[in-house]
């Protein structure tokens, strides 16, 4: 089994997906305002158990490609957000994907800190060299998320999204491993050397 441990950071933490986790899980994907800037289409009851299901296996996947993680407040395991990694099929490459918190969910302004606490074990114990993630041209909020994450902006790729009918720019933002390690928190750093795997 491929299972990430949980990671810790200031304002919140990651753990794997639990099966009592489909109530919040469903809320997020099923929400016309939070899937506006997502890659995909809102989902109906059906393919968020389709999805949520999928994500639960994940960790018995070998070799593991595929991350959707819970973000959570520091003292309570409640589901309040999700974040993903997808790892890509050629050299050493991740995109960090769905990114999302439910309105009420208390750790609002520090979202950045789920994409580094995820970067932290990427660039550690996946031992990968290069992260990318994107939004769409039209969210304007996310360029200072991105940047906060320790991600540089990189290009903009014309009408990547294609949602409710449109297609939509994405603006691409990316971190290299020896660059971010060097500016990484002190609990980035103990994620990056305990779970470090030589290359």
């Amino acid at each position: 089994m491929n299972r990430v441990p949980e990671l810790r950071g200031k304002h919140l933490r990651l753990r794997e997906l639990h099966a009592a986790d489909y109530e919040p899980f469903q809320r997020i994907h099923t929400n016309r305002v939070l899937t506006r800037y997502l890659g995909i289409d809102r989902m109906n009851a059906g393919k968020a158990h389709e999805t949520f299901a999928q994500s639960l296996a994940q960790p018995h996947t070998h070799p593991r490609r595929k991350y959707t993680l819970g973000i959570c407040c520091p003292d309570d395991d409640t589901l309040i957000g999700t974040i993903g990694l997808l790892i890509e099929d050629y050299g050493s490459n991740a995109m960090l994907t769905t990114l999302a918190l439910l309105p009420d969910a208390p750790v609002h302004g520090h979202a950045h800190e789920a994409g580094r606490l995820l970067m932290a074990y990427a660039f550690g114990h996946l031992g990968l060299h290069r992260i990318w993630a994107g939004h769409r041209s039209d969210h304007h909020r996310m360029q200072h998320v991105m940047q906060a994450a320790g991600l540089r902006p990189e290009a903009t790729l014309r009408q990547l999204f294609h949602t409710k009918g449109h297609w939509h720019d994405v603006i691409t933002y990316s971190a290299l491993a020896p660059e971010w390690k060097g500016q990484a928190t002190p609990a980035e750093r103990a994620i990056l050397v305990l779970h470090h795997t030589p290359a």
